[in-house]
C-alpha cells in the first residue's frame, strides 16, 4: 500500500466522506421541505422529510436522553476498537466495514446532540432556519434525527383470500432513513457477508493483548 494511503488514514478519509456528506444532505433537507413533505424521484424512491427520536430507521425505544448516550458509548467503543484493528493491520475491507458503522452512528450522534439548538422547529407549515434568533427546538442532547430516504419498492394490497391480512395495505420497504443509517446498515451486512472469521479473529487477539 501507498506509505502515504496507509490504512489509517484511509479510515478517516472514509468518516470524514461519510459524515460531510451525511451532514450536508441533512441540513439541506432540514433547512429546505417542510415536515413530512414528500418529493417523488421515481414510483419507488421518494425524498421524504421526517424526523425521529429514536435509532435506526426511525425505531424509538426508551429515553431520548438514553438513546443520545448510548450512541456516544457506542461511537467510544467502536472508535477504540478501530484504533485497534489498524494497529493489528487487518483487511482494509474489514476496517472499512468498521469505519462506516462508527461514522453512522456519529452521523445521527451529531442530530440527537446538536440540532434541537441549532435549528427550530420544522412543521408542516414553517421550514426550519440555522441559528434562529428565537433559539433551538429542544435542548443539548434533545434534538432529533433527520430522515429523509423513503423505498416503498412494492406498494400494494394483500389479495383478499389471505388469512388476517387479506385487503390490507402492504409496503415494502416502508423504513424512512439516512445516509448514516445506510451505513451503519451497509457496514454490518457487509461484515457479516465477508468477514466474520475477522470478527472472531480480532476478538481473541484483543483480548490476549
Amino acid at each position: 500500500m501507498n506509505k502515504y494511503l496507509t490504512k489509517g488514514r484511509i479510515a478517516l478519509l472514509v468518516i470524514f466522506l461519510v459524515l460531510i456528506i451525511d451532514q450536508i444532505i441533512k441540513i439541506y433537507i432540514k433547512t429546505h421541505m417542510y415536515w413530512h413533505e414528500s418529493i417523488r424521484v421515481t414510483d419507488w424512491f421518494y425524498i421524504y422529510f421526517t424526523e425521529n427520536n429514536g435509532m435506526a430507521f426511525g425505531m424509538e425505544i426508551f429515553g431520548k436522553l438514553f438513546l443520545t448516550l448510548f450512541r456516544i458509548v457506542a461511537v467510544a467503543a467502536i472508535g477504540w476498537y478501530l484504533v485497534r484493528i489498524i494497529k493489528q493491520g487487518l483487511k482494509m475491507g474489514y476496517i472499512i466495514c468498521v469505519s462506516l458503522i462508527l461514522t453512522g452512528a456519529l452521523g445521527n450522534i451529531i442530530d440527537s446532540v446538536f440540532y434541537g439548538v441549532l435549528f427550530n422547529e420544522s412543521t408542516h407549515s414553517q421550514i426550519a432556519s440555522f441559528m434562529p434568533e428565537g433559539g433551538g427546538y429542544a435542548p443539548l442532547f434533545y434534538g432529533k434525527v433527520v430522515d429523509m430516504f423513503y423505498f416503498p419498492i412494492i406498494d400494494t394490497n394483500w389479495p383478499q383470500w389471505m388469512p388476517f391480512v387479506g385487503g390490507e395495505h402492504f409496503i415494502f420497504f416502508s423504513p424512512i432513513f439516512n445516509l448514516a443509517d445506510a451505513a451503519i446498515s451497509c457496514g454490518i451486512i457487509a461484515l457479516l457477508l465477508f468477514y466474520s472469521k475477522y470478527l472472531n479473529d480480532s476478538y481473541h487477539a484483543i483480548k490476549k493483548s
